[in-house]
This record gives structure tokens, sequence and C-alpha cells, in this order.
């Protein structure tokens, strides 16, 4: 069957690997990858191994957004690692090399890795370049911003339409520092990828050189046995979660990152993100909160000199391991500084913000914890009072049409992993909000989460969710809300016995779906605070370890 598809007798002498393709025309963040798949596996061709090319899924979350196919995309992590665990498993590949382009390839691809530890290098498709529209740069979240703002009144139809035509000029994932880059630059700290890889445009001749070193570099791992979970280990989280807070990243990298430390076997939880974001500060200025975007960053140098900055002050592990075969010190040694004068990347003594700007909050009504993104130019409190929503669409109706108004917090529940199914993001009533101008006289919370593009006093992630019982489920229009950033506190400010009697009268609501793929992700999906994972051990199987030593 072999010899079918192109092996010769010398072929099954050499390393297996398998690469592992998202290609897909669905969405531009994954339109290039059939390209860098036959880069890499040329690489490992020419290192001494055999290359075998598979494909997994992508679905489009800017394409879905807002509406009932957006449950799908969370289910699509899954997928996409039970998919290339199948794959690798079955034709027992000696190594792996998965590229990923949009937000659930990424933790998906890093999820099968872990579960099959064998010998595997990620390579991220790369960004976007931005759009031009009248002289300024676009991109996706510029769009379902100027939904907002057409909303308004405040741009005409015409101009509308013309951003919209050009926010997307070609290959690659969105452009800002949203979920797809904040998980690029997360895998890249975590030692996943090369040094780098993450800031690469995707139409670059860096990111084929990539893709080629990437090819070289897993031969490199399988010779030395160097596996996965060595890479991946509590301290090596520590490091991601350490550059994601001081990218300003995604709220979503929160879900992912302990998705993915659970299934290598590493403790991590939503106070190792409180503990770290304590000390690390927010450095740069990249949207959707800042200025500039991902593009910026790769003209001034990428990633590696803001990591040798946080190296050099403490924050990061410098002794952990990466896919290089030496430490995250050793590969950042050479790295030299940001070109004077840039304002992409704040120093340490100037910051964006002097704490993480992923605030995990506790509260009556977020017993289990939820996630807010403060990014500082929102304020650190909000009181209101809650105008609650069953449904994103039904909320999105209400702020367009203008009956959501200063001082609301609006609550958007049925949402959760189990109750939506599948944990819609809510980027268009977050745009719509930040397009009205309302940004900084409302706040949203839900049990559903946020795009990497939202930004504006966003609480999501809140557990228990409502289709479990959460108090979220029993939350009434004109409850008083306070959500405090610093006393990391988000209240129903209701007396206590009036929450235990709501709570003691709610009764479960029916599944949405019966049959299918959002059904069984309904009934083996756990809780936000634990990753939303699909597949955590049974009794008896493979116990956590801690990778030994604090983050």
């Amino acid at each position: 069957m072999l010899r079918a598809v192109g092996f010769t007798n010398d072929d099954f002498k050499k390393s297996q690997v398998g690469v592992a393709s998202t290609w897909s025309m669905v969405t531009p963040c994954n339109m290039h990858i059939d390209r860098l798949a036959k880069e890499a596996s040329a690489a490992v061709n020419a290192a001494g191994g055999k290359a075998v090319i598979f494909n997994t899924i992508t679905i489009s979350d800017g394409i879905s957004m807002g509406t009932e196919g957006m449950k799908y995309s969370l289910v699509s992590r899954e997928v996409i690692a039970d998919s290339i665990e199948t794959v690798a498993g079955c034709e027992q590949f000696d190594g792996l090399v998965a590229i990923g382009g949009c937000d659930k390839n990424m933790p998906g691809c890093l999820m099968a890795m872990a579960r099959l530890n064998r010998p595997a290098v990620f390579v991220y498709g790369g960004t976007i370049l931005p759009g031009r529209f009248r002289g300024e740069k676009v991109d996706i979240v510029s769009v379902f911003e100027a939904v907002g703002a057409h909303a308004r009144g405040q741009i005409s139809s015409r101009d509308l339409a013309g951003i919209e035509a050009c926010a997307i000029p070609g290959e690659g994932s969105c452009g800002g520092m949203y979920t797809a880059n904040t998980m690029a630059s997360a895998i890249e700290a975590m030692g996943m990828s090369l040094p780098n890889s993450s800031a690469q445009a995707a139409n670059s001749t860096a990111k084929t050189r990539d893709c080629r070193e990437a090819g070289r570099a897993v031969m490199q791992l399988i010779r030395r046995g160097i596996r996965p979970r060595d890479i991946m280990t509590r301290e090596a989280f520590g490091n991601a979660i350490a550059v994601v807070m001081a990218l300003g990243g995604s709220t979503n990298a929160v879900l992912h990152l302990l998705a993915m430390a659970n299934t290598a076997g590493v403790k991590l939880a939503l106070d190792d993100f409180t503990r770290i974001g304590r000390k690390v500060p927010v450095l740069a200025d990249l949207k959707p909160s800042g200025s500039f975007l991902v593009a910026d960053l790769v003209e001034i140098g990428g990633v590696t000199p803001l990591m040798k900055t946080l190296l050099d002050a403490g924050f990061l592990r410098g002794d952990c391991l990466t896919v290089t075969g030496r430490t995250l010190r050793e590969n950042l040694a050479s790295v030299k500084s940001y070109p004077p004068g840039q304002t992409v990347i704040r120093p340490l003594r100037n910051p964006i913000k002097k704490e993480g700007h992923l605030v995990i909050l506790y509260g009556n009504l977020a017993p289990e914890g939820a996630v807010a993104k403060i990014s500082g130019y929102e304020g650190t409190r909000f009181t209101g009072k809650a105008r609650v929503f069953e449904s994103e669409e039904s909320a999105l109706a209400r702020i367009l049409d203008g009956t959501a108004r200063k001082g609301d917090v609006i609550v958007i529940r049925h949402e959760g992993p189990r109750g939506g199914p599948g944990m819609r993001e809510m980027l268009a009533p977050t745009s719509a909000v930040m397009g009205r101008g309302l940004g900084r006289d409302v706040a949203l919370v839900t049990d559903g989460r946020f795009s990497g593009g939202s930004h504006g006093f966003v609480v999501g992630h809140i557990t228990p969710e409502a289709a479990t019982g959460g108090p979220i489920a029993v939350v009434r229009n004109g409850d008083p809300i306070t959500i405090d950033a610093e006393k990391r506190r988000i209240t129903l400010d209701i007396p206590g016995a009036e929450l235990k009697r709501r709570l003691s009268r709610w009764k479960p609501p029916k599944p949405r779906y019966t049959r299918g793929v959002l059904a069984k992700y309904a009934r083996t999906v756990t809780s936000a605070s634990r990753g939303a994972l699909t597949d955590l051990p049974q009794a008896g199987g493979r116990r956590l370890t801690s990778g030994g030593g604090p983050l």
C-alpha cells in the first residue's frame, strides 16, 4: 500500500513523519497551508526521513461569527485533536509536524501532540497583512466595529461596504493580537515551535523557511528522543502565560492553555493566570485594545526580543527545553533588542498596564471563576443593572437598535460549552457595543467566550454556566451587578437568601441538540474553568503531573 503512494525500498528504513495539514479553502487563514506542508515534507525527506502529508479540518470563526454555525468552532478543536491522534496513532508515525492557521487549529494540534507524545514540531501558518481603506490599516475586527458604527449613523452604507471589501487582502490569520496570533506566540514561548515563528507573515519567505527548518528539527528530535511532554512542562506553560500577558493576548488563551496542559498531564488552573498576571505587565500596543497589528510587530523583530526582555527581568524560565533541542535561554542568547524609537512594544519601565490584562474573577455570580479582559482603557470597576438575553442574536439586535444603554450590564447566557452548545464567541455584540460608542458605558457578561478581537468591559467563561444551574441562570432584568477587577470579584448584588431561593426553583433546560457532533460535545464537555475538554481521564487513568517546581 505504501509503494502505491510513492515509497521506495530505501524509504522503509527511514523514520516516518506525519505532516498534518489544516489546509482548506473555507478560510484565508488556511488557504496556503498545503504549500507550507509541501515545504515541511520536502525538508523531512532531505533530512533523512520519509514524510507523509495528511489533512485535518478547519472552520472559519470570522465567517460563522454571530450565527448558529459558530457553535461548531470550539468543537472543532476537539475534532482536530481527535483526527490527528487517530491518523498518527493508526499509521504509527515516528514523528509529527503540524501546521495550523485559524484559532482552533493550534490548540487542537498541540493537544494531539501531547496525547501521542512522539517527537513533534508545530508550525504557525502566519499572520495576514492588513487591508487599507482611505489610507488606514483595516482588518476583520474593523468590519465588525463598522457594523456598530453604521447602526449609530456614524458611517455611511457605502463606507461600510468599502471597509468590508478590503479588510481581508489575502492569506493568513486575523491580523491583530487576536486568538490565532496569541496562541502562536504562546506555543513559541512554550517551546513547541521554532524561535520567532509566531511573528511571520503568511506569504513571506520567512514562513517558507520556518517550514523547512521545522522539517529538519523534527528529525533531530526523533534522533535525540525528545518528546512533547519533555517540553510541555508546568514551567513551559508558565512561560506561555507570561508572554500572553505581555502581548495583551486573547481571553481564549486561558481556555486553550488549560486544555493543552490537562492533555499533557500538567496541573494548571485559573489561579495560575492570576499569579503570573500580578507580576507580568502588558507591554504590547497591539489591536484590539491597542493601535498596531502583528504585521507591525513582525517589522520590528517579532516576539523573540520581547521574550528576551521578559527572560532578563526574571519573568520566564530559561531552562525549559524547546524543539530546537536547546533551552529557551540558549535560543534567546543572541537575540537583539527592538530598534530604538519603535512604539509597538513598550519598555518595562513604561508599561501599558502594570499587571496582566487577563483577570480571573470570582464571586456569587461566578463561584468557579470567570475571565475578564481588562486592558486598562475601560477602567477597573463597573456597576450597572442587568439587561438579560438568552442568546447572542437577541442581545445583538437590542444593542444595534439602541435598547441597550449606558449603565447596562448586558448578560448573555445559555452560550456556555454545554448550553450553547459550543461556547460561541461574542465578537458581534462586543463590536456593536464599541461601534455604538458604548465601550466605557456598558459591560458585557456571558457564560460564552470572546473573540480575540473583542475589547471593552467584558467578562466571559462564567462558571458554572447557565445550562448546569450556575447563578447566571437566575439573573433577572434590573438586578445590580458589580465587576471589580482590582478585587477580582464579580457580584450579583442581591440578598443571599434571594439567590438561594431562585436557584432552588431552577430547572435544567432541554438539550438544544439531541444528535450529531454538537449533541456528543454537550454530553461530554467539561466546564470552561477546566478548558472545556471532552477527554478527561477516567478513574484509574493517567494522573496529572506537575512537571516540578513553581511557575
